[in-house]
């Protein structure tokens, strides 16, 4: 059969239509993903806590709190504004009075909205297809409640967006009043589906209280709605309360209360995080305090791991990074230089590196330098008085060094050195490192020096040498006794050998027997008739 030649010509190249193909996936226009305006996010994460209120999912409610710290930095009054407007139903009583109380109406005004400088459909949003076509997509609208209004679950995250924007434009008082009449109201409501929201809410009640310096007066309140929350499993308001409530100890130095909260209460690690790296920094302050050291330090290099990244949080890192170089130079070791050298931490820690360097090497001038230098920081971080202690670990990181330099010393001579307050305390420093074994010394206090005991080389007398020699003949002897337990009886194995020949041999001898009476005919009468 012949071919036809036309029909090879007919067909395009396979490379041709590879390049065709991908010229084709080059020229595909890339849709993009419009970027939502900071009004419609907030009205999604509306519509997101309306789907955890159906649902009954609150991680849906937790979806939309995790994005605060981000939308907190994009609010104005211009972007509230345009979010009550769209949030509430038209003629919402709920929605006129937020827009007309003072904590928004007095709030100043910020640089226009995106939506404000863009003209576009309130109702619709516009996005382009891949040709070039447009396509209009409607806004889901609020949810609503069973009369109309919005569910007062988006009535409460709207109320928080304006407590975070008074806090950060230092409208600190009516932040904190506009927060309790929340409570109350939240109170009043008494929804399970708004747990998260409260917990928040209850936060920031509580911040705004701490700058004004009225924190104290909410402990009661504190009290009474751990209790409440607590018959309702409510675990994430629960460990909040818990660490407002410590923090509040804490910062009015109940140290008595706060050991009893820490040791009544079964704490919920799995609730929340960011309220679990709260308690142990919190728990770790109070060992810290109460001279358990070692508990301390354990809980801080348990916060520390789980704390959020330096980029996130770089102030709380730091903040735990502070307590824990204290709290290991009070156990007696000295932190890794490595530690000051991360570029979040090598600002904020250069107090304590200087801190660090005159512990290391028990300089007491460098120390009570470096201590009034920044002193005003060390207030500031509330490690003022944990710092002092570790004067004592300088003073006797000192002695060890003068009674390694001197074999006498008077006391005045310690007492410049040291830069201590007069001679007699200097002699009770000395006796005091001498009893609990700091150094090996003793006191003229006649003459009014201090005599450092010389250590006589062991190992110039004779003594070494014999318990030298009284160690090989121990190892010997272990060596001996080890070896003559793995031998085995002289020729034991010939015994092994024999009685297998034996058995070979009676084998044989069976066989032979068995062969034997096979080929006999006689013994076919033994079996009888058939």
């Amino acid at each position: 059969m012949a071919k036809n030649p036309t029909a090879k010509l007919a067909e395009p190249p396979k490379e041709e239509k590879k390049g065709d193909e991908e010229t084709a996936q080059l020229e595909k226009p890339v849709v993009e993903v419009p970027v939502l305006s900071t009004e419609d996010e907030i009205l999604n994460n509306i519509t997101l806590i309306g789907k955890a209120v159906s649902t009954i999912e609150p991680r849906f409610t937790i979806r939309v709190l995790r994005t605060l710290t981000t939308l907190r930095k994009k609010l104005n009054k211009a972007v509230l504004k345009n979010v009550l407007d769209q949030a509430f139903p038209k003629g919402s009583k709920t929605g006129q009075s937020l827009i007309a109380n003072p904590i928004f109406s007095d709030l100043p005004s910020g640089p226009s909205s995106d939506s404000e400088e863009m003209e576009v459909d309130p109702t619709s949003t516009s996005t382009e297809t891949a040709n070039g076509a447009s396509t209009t997509q409607k806004k889901n609208s609020p949810p609503t409640d069973a009369g109309g209004d919005l569910i007062p679950e988006g009535i409460m995250y709207l109320r928080l967006l304006l407590i975070l924007q008074n806090l950060d434009a230092g409208k600190i008082a009516e932040a904190g009043d506009f927060a309790m009449e929340t409570t109350e109201l939240m109170s009043s409501l008494n929804r399970r589906t708004m747990d998260q929201i409260a917990a928040k809410i209850w936060f920031y009640l509580a911040r705004a209280y701490e700058l004004q310096g009225r924190l104290s007066e909410l402990l009661p309140a504190f009290s009474a709605i751990r209790q409440t929350a607590s018959l309702r499993k409510d675990e994430t308001l629960e460990v909040t309360v818990i660490n407002l409530l410590l923090r509040s100890y804490l910062a009015f130095q109940q140290y008595d209360q706060a050991d009893k909260l820490i040791a009544r209460t079964i704490y919920q690690g799995a609730a929340n995080q960011a309220q679990t790296v709260r308690w142990l920094f919190y728990a770790g302050r109070l060992r810290a305090i109460q001279l358990n050291y070692t508990q301390a330090k354990n809980y801080l290099e348990s916060a520390i791991r789980r704390a959020p990244n330096d980029e996130v949080a770089p102030g709380y890192v730091q903040l735990i990074h502070k307590y824990y170089i204290i709290v290991v130079l009070l156990t007696g070791v000295i932190p890794e230089r490595a530690l000051f050298r991360k570029p979040v931490l090598k600002q904020a820690l250069l107090p304590y590196f200087q801190i660090v360097q005159a512990v290391r090497i028990g300089d007491v001038t460098g120390f009570q330098k470096a201590f009034q230098l920044h002193e005003k920081v060390f207030l500031e971080d509330s490690t003022h008085f944990l710092i002092l202690r570790l004067r004592h670990f300088v003073i006797k990181t000192a002695l060890r060094t003068i009674t390694l330099a001197y074999s006498r010393i008077s006391l005045a001579d310690i007492c410049i050195k040291l830069n201590l307050d007069s001679e007699e305390d200097t002699e009770y420093i000395v006796a005091k490192a001498i009893k609990d074994g700091v150094i090996d010394a003793t006191i003229d206090h006649e003459k009014g020096y201090m005599v450092s005991n010389t250590i006589n080389n062991i190992y110039e007398t004779d003594e070494p040498s014999k318990q030298f020699n009284r160690r090989v003949r121990y190892c010997t002897q272990v060596y001996n006794e080890s070896v003559r337990a793995m031998r085995y009886p002289f020729n034991a194995h010939r015994k092994e050998l024999d009685t297998a020949a034996d058995a070979r041999e009676r084998d044989r001898e069976i066989a032979q027997l068995i062969q034997e009476n096979e080929n006999d005919p006689d013994d076919m009468d033994d079996m009888g008739d058939l």
